[in-house]
């Protein structure tokens, strides 16, 4: 969001929807007239205010579909509705404009906008929180926002995908040193080397989309979470917020807060160990010791005293950054893992840690894409004494084929090694499904899910 809290109020603001904003001191949805302890007041409300630019435009569509709810079962009148819904498009409109500000008198944005709606058409403002509670209204606004950036992160790693699957076609014939305890082990290739990690992705879609399918449950009308003796149509929220279903019990869904944001750190932490992985095989294969790639200068960075090097500083970064959104299940787990039913201020701190954690994702993925399509891919010699035992596997498998059991071909050819008299053969090919002669990329294709 490129709207920023505003933590004065600027009294030369000429909108009518401002007007008489320097008269109001604090604006709070649970205020009873007690003055609170200016400390307490701001150890409570912590970063609420920056938070909530980003859940602003779901709160506001939330509302909308709630207010048209509560005309359905003849809680406001046409003419309140059509105010209602003029106050709130007003305000959706300078969101999308990035004009949206949430000043220091208002505690958050529930409460902003319900003073917004108030200040522009008197008490019938005053009716929009009619049959919610705070609870349940940020619990939707999350859910939307949850459904939308999943969708945004899912998007960007199909995107990423795509662009492993070309690079994998465009350097299949190139053999790669493949290892196993950073050991030299068999034949591998670049090819395989990206449809390995375009496949992995694939994985972390299936979390990304069940963690989708936990948020596309509508929350609303489970008030502070046990409910409304108002008749109120909670099958017509969903539908009007494009819910799949609803989460039907009311403490069922207040509890959901904290069990959706666990789902949805562990669907982000995997991707990230995907992306954190292949970072590390890209910061190994730069340096000198395996050569294998490289990247233009304008995507790496030098030392001070150094003059000859090129750093991957973009994917240590990554890889630093991953790491560190790996460990947020935990975090929201020692949170949430001992509270009761029913709501808890604890909550709260989970917000900040999700949207900073979907941003930085998002900000990964660009990056990611963006520099892996500037790859420079570099012949490895084969022929180096390193790689002498790089075909060990496949001549055994030759011998074996040729009639001679595994075991007695496993011991010849670990008799030429210890002997010296092993010479290597990479002409055989490795032919079956997934394998570096094989891979198999239509079908790695197909399987990510649409």
């Amino acid at each position: 969001m490129n709207a920023g809290v505003h933590q004065k109020h600027n009294s030369n603001n000429k909108n009518p929807v401002f007007a008489g904003m320097t008269k109001f001191i604090k604006m709070k949805l649970w205020d009873k007239g007690i003055t609170i302890d200016k400390k307490i007041e701001e150890f409570t409300v912590g970063n609420d205010r920056e938070m909530d630019m980003h859940i602003a435009k779901y709160d506001v569509q939330a509302s909308i579909a709630h207010v048209r709810m509560l005309h359905k079962i003849n809680s406001i009148d046409a003419n309140e509705l059509e105010q209602l819904l003029q106050g709130l498009e007003y305000l959706m409109d300078q969101i999308k404009s990035n004009t949206f500000v949430i000043e220091e008198c208002f505690e958050d944005v529930h409460s902003k906008i319900e003073f917004e709606i108030t200040k522009k058409f008197g008490a019938v403002g005053k009716k929009i929180h009619t049959a919610r509670s705070r609870n349940d209204q940020v619990l939707v606004a999350l859910h939307l926002y949850f459904k939308e950036e999943i969708s945004v992160v899912i998007e960007q790693t199909s995107t990423l995908f795509e662009t492993l699957l070309d690079l994998s076609d465009a350097y299949k014939d190139m053999l790669l040193p493949g290892y196993t305890h950073l050991q030299v082990a068999m034949p591998s290739s670049f090819g395989l080397w990206f449809a390995a990690y375009a496949e992995l992705l694939i994985d972390d879609v299936y979390l990304l989309k069940a963690a989708y399918k936990v948020v596309d449950q509508n929350p609303l009308g489970s008030a502070a979470g046990y409910g409304s003796s108002f008749p109120i149509d909670r099958e017509f929220t969903t539908q009007e917020l494009n819910f799949t279903t609803l989460k039907y019990n009311v403490v069922a869904a207040q509890m959901s807060r904290g069990k959706s944001e666990r789902t949805i750190a562990a669907a982000l932490g995997g991707l990230c160990n995907t992306l954190a992985r292949f970072s590390m095989d890209i910061c190994l294969y730069m340096s000198q010791n395996f050569d294998f790639i490289s990247f233009p200068d304008q995507l790496t960075t030098g030392s001070s005293i150094m003059p000859h090097k090129k750093n991957p500083d973009v994917f240590e970064l990554i890889r630093g950054k991953c790491n560190r959104i790996q460990s947020l299940q935990t975090q929201m787990i020692l949170i949430t893992n001992n509270l009761p039913s029913g709501y808890h201020r604890d909550v709260q701190l989970l917000k900040e840690h999700m949207i900073t954690a979907f941003e930085e994702v998002k900000s990964i993925l660009e990056i990611f894409n963006f520099a892996i399509k500037q790859i420079i891919i570099k012949e490895v010699n084969l022929k180096d004494d390193k790689y002498t035992f790089l075909f060990t596997v496949d001549n055994m498998n030759t011998l074996v084929q040729g009639g001679m059991t595994y075991r007695d071909a496993y011991r010849a050819i670990g008799d030429q090694v210890k002997n010296g008299t092993y010479e290597p053969d990479a002409s055989k090919k490795h032919t079956h499904v997934g394998s570096m002669h094989n891979l198999s990329l239509d079908k790695i294709r197909a399987k990510f899910p649409k």
